[in-house]
């Protein structure tokens, strides 16, 4: 399944690379690619094709990453994509 990640955060866009780089291990179990955009100094999108959605949602929703998301005001709107032929 192919996915859009925007998420909106108070941190920097480094210290929000960052993050993704501490998870990148765990994206390999859920996603066969990703590619993330910066739309500007506080906003991403992440265009990501997602092998295992349930490890997804459950990488999302772990306490680890519900505090980091607190701590920099981070939301994450996430979107399926399917290609138009």
């Amino acid at each position: 399944m192919n996915v859009c990640v925007v998420s909106t955060f108070d941190c920097t866009v480094e210290d929000f690379r960052a993050m993704l780089a501490e998870y990148e291990k765990e994206m390999k179990e859920v996603a066969s690619e990703w590619e993330l955009a910066v739309i500007n100094d506080h906003k991403t999108v992440l265009i990501a094709n997602i092998t295992d959605f349930d490890g997804m949602t459950e990488l999302m929703s772990s306490e680890k990453m519900k505090a980091w998301d607190a701590a920099n005001n981070c939301v994450d709107v996430v979107y399926s994509l399917e290609q138009v032929d």
